[in-house]
């Protein structure tokens, strides 16, 4: 009894981890499946952004047909770099290195430009509504010092027509005759300068209403700039017209007072406020790392899942050819754990082998066919290692060969154990 329980907790146990070693089996499998969309849909996206940037400088069909070129070397060099060892060939290793280099630099320079244009909207809408605002208050700034000192200069000579006023009224003008000196009352002399007086302080008055004019422009320019944030497209119109409006009515101000009139700015319309970037060689000028981050993300991961597609090969091999591989590789006797922690073994002919004149053409062709099916890597002229995928068909076979082994050892220890005499 006890033997028949712990038969059945090891084939339970054994059950159990066979199930679990099949669903990490299958993950793992559909993890590397779903990484061939995946590279696809990172090779469109780049393609796109690639090809957005590019469209800006050449013709599109053009611009077309050196995206999917730049594309595919990213993807095709990314998989032949990583079943290349530079010990085994470094003029083909620097060759697809420099390709790879020359399309992932193509790539994310134009793609540069669609990622920036992204990341830079909300801070280039900034800027032009500061541009703007910075524009405008400049303006006014420099009107308003005109307009003060046309005030302080007319408010001066209002001031000096009613002092003479008053000095004519009690006799102390200077331009008074030496007979008429101190002589109080509104005389002659007075009503001359009296005259003078009420029609600077009409003048006065005058320009001061038309200032107060000025001064409700001027605040409807002034809060239309500042609401440009809230609704652009509004505002925008607003201040274009309140700019006019202050500009008219200044310019006809400091024409009468005989002014120098500054230069009024040209606020941009709502289609030049709302209008893209168009991409250009200056935006590195204002260099933006989260718009050439992202860019050289995209192309970053398209390389990396591709470099990692390597390691499953083109397609699976029948049983004749594994049965074909298995056989031929145990020919092979110079093996070792190399730095890549991978099983690497020696293909050429030992000393005793080349003095027996031993003949490897079977197994040259064994490695000759995994090197081209992607199951072994080249690592020099002597030796080359297991790709990951080698390993679980390698394990089968032997598991195969161990079974076989003791299904053949089987009868022979029935046959020995039914020689034993009986006690």
């Amino acid at each position: 009894m006890p033997v028949a329980k712990n038969k059945a907790f090891k084939i339970n146990q054994g059950g159990l981890g066979s199930l679990l070693n099949r669903i990490q089996t299958l993950f793992v499998g559909m993890l590397r499946i779903w990484s061939i969309p995946i590279v696809l849909m990172l090779s469109i996206a780049s393609g796109f952004t690639t090809y957005y940037g590019l469209s800006h400088f050449i013709v599109p069909w053009i611009a077309l047909i050196i995206t999917i070129a730049i594309q595919s070397i990213i993807v095709i060099c990314s998989l032949e770099i990583a079943g290349i060892h530079w010990k085994a060939n470094r003029l083909r290793f620097l060759s697809v290195l420099l390709s790879l280099s020359v399309a992932i630099m193509a790539s994310i320079t134009f793609s540069y430009f669609k990622f920036y244009e992204v990341s830079q909207s909300e801070s280039m809408r900034i800027s032009r509504i500061n541009d703007m605002r910075k524009a405008g208050n400049d303006y006014l700034d420099a009107i308003l010092i005109i307009k003060g000192d046309i005030l302080r200069e007319l408010n001066t000579e209002l001031e000096k027509s009613n002092n003479d006023v008053s000095q004519a009224y009690f006799g102390t003008h200077s331009q008074l005759p030496p007979a008429y000196k101190n002589i109080v009352g509104q005389g002659a002399f007075w009503r001359h300068y009296n005259e003078r007086y009420q029609i600077k302080k009409a003048h006065f008055d005058q320009m001061d209403k038309e200032f107060h004019h000025l001064d409700e422009h001027i605040r409807n320019l002034q809060t239309s700039l500042n609401q440009l944030t809230v609704d652009a497209e509004k505002n925008i119109q607003n201040a274009i017209i309140g700019m006019q409006e202050v500009q008219l009515q200044f310019n006809k101000i400091a024409t009468h007072t005989g002014r120098k009139v500054p230069q009024a700015p040209i606020l941009m319309t709502y289609d030049q406020f709302s209008q893209g970037v168009t991409p250009s060689f200056a935006m590195w000028t204002d260099f933006s790392l989260f718009a050439f981050a992202c860019a050289a993300m995209v192309d970053f991961f398209t390389f990396l899942l591709s470099y990692r597609l390597e390691t499953t090969a083109p397609g699976p091999l029948t049983e004749q050819e594994q049965e074909l591989v298995f056989e031929c590789l145990r020919q092979f006797s110079e093996f070792r754990i190399n730095e890549n922690d991978e099983l690497e073994m020696v293909i050429e002919k030992s000393d005793i082998e080349r003095a027996r004149r031993y003949s490897d053409w079977s197994r040259m062709f064994a490695v000759g066919f995994l090197l081209s099916r992607g199951f072994l890597r080249k690592i020099d002229e002597r030796s080359v290692e297991f790709a990951p995928n080698l390993y679980p068909l390698i394990a089968e076979k032997m598991g195969d060969k161990l079974r076989q082994i003791k299904a053949e050892s089987l009868p022979a220890e029935q046959a020995d154990l039914s020689r034993v005499p009986h006690e």
